[in-house]
């Protein structure tokens, strides 16, 4: 075992395997995330905490996690290179090593100037692929100077973020296996929002046999209405959404209910994906909603590694 995380013992066990997020607040009120944390409590294996999503300044990502596990629910922090040198990124995989949290997803992060600070200097000291690197170096024992450490490393589990709907498609895969060389032990993907091309995506996968080296959860959004949907297909880069998803929240009496059911019947789906590990449910701005789409796809109770 690397982090002995529920999360790692969930994915290792071959169950069917749940994450959820949280958006962590644009203020220092922690009980956003405390009250968050109690309404998910049991949902998922562990939750992932956004680290200034979108480029947006928010309640850091490790006293976020440190709030969840005072609550008893596991977080799965993400570290962007957007904000940070490796100097200062070493630090905080050791300061959230230390509060007891042990899984880290790795990202380059959203460009600054699609948040609220365009004119803010980014650092992108390094790139997600060898951030990876980093990680799983210092779990290791020694630091991305090749330095020794002389007490006790970091057990952490390692994600990343794979987007099976960008161009160019072929490089998708190549650009998974990178970063599962580089040490990933899981892969959380961008949402699924076309279940034929990612059913492409993932024949791929199995080609190159990677779905043997990295646990993949497939992303899940709910979508409210038709006009995000077409928002997000036509105005976010490698967003795609299918025609059919777009007709069904156009004609639906309660959009936001049909966004629901379309949710659960893509996890139906997914799970007769070979391959497949999980789901990662990403309810932006709704986590309310997880629970439900929990208990309606069959996914809780959740089972006891």
């Amino acid at each position: 075992m690397k982090a002995d995380s529920n999360l790692e013992r969930m994915l290792e066990s071959g169950s069917f395997t749940v994450t959820g997020e949280i958006g962590p607040p644009k203020s220092c009120n922690g009980d956003v995330v405390r009250h968050h944390a109690k309404m998910l409590k049991g949902c998922c294996e562990s939750f992932n905490l956004t680290d200034n999503q979108t480029a947006i300044v928010r309640l850091s990502s490790i006293a976020a996690g440190k709030i969840l596990l005072e609550e008893g629910c596991e977080p799965n922090i993400q570290i962007v290179c957007r904000d940070r040198n490796r100097i200062a990124i070493q630090s905080d995989v050791l300061g959230a090593a230390a509060l007891g949290i042990k899984n880290i997803l790795c990202l380059s992060g959203d460009h600054q100037k699609f948040g609220n600070h365009p004119t803010s200097k980014n650092v992108y000291d390094i790139d997600s692929i060898q951030l990876i690197k980093i990680l799983d170096g210092m779990r290791n024992g020694y630091f991305a100077n090749g330095e020794e450490m002389r007490d006790e490393p970091p057990k952490i589990l390692i994600g990343c973020a794979a987007n099976p709907f960008a161009d160019p498609f072929e490089f998708r895969v190549t650009r998974l296996e990178k970063k599962a060389d580089a040490g990933a032990d899981f892969c959380q993907t961008q949402c699924v929002l076309d279940l034929e091309r990612f059913e492409r995506w993932m024949e791929m996968v199995r080609a190159r046999g990677l779905h043997k080296r990295i646990k993949i959860l497939a992303g899940i959004t709910p979508l409210k209405s038709a006009k995000v949907a077409k928002y997000m297909n036509n105005n976010v880069a490698g967003m795609m959404v299918s025609e059919e998803y777009i007709n069904r929240l156009e004609h639906a009496d309660d959009p936001k209910a049909e966004g629901i059911n379309i949710a659960v019947e893509q996890i139906q789906h997914l799970k007769n994906i070979e391959g497949l590990a999980g789901v990662h449910i990403m309810a932006i701005a709704w986590e309310e909603i997880i629970p439900e789409i929990c208990k309606r796809a069959g996914l809780n109770p959740r089972p006891q590694a």
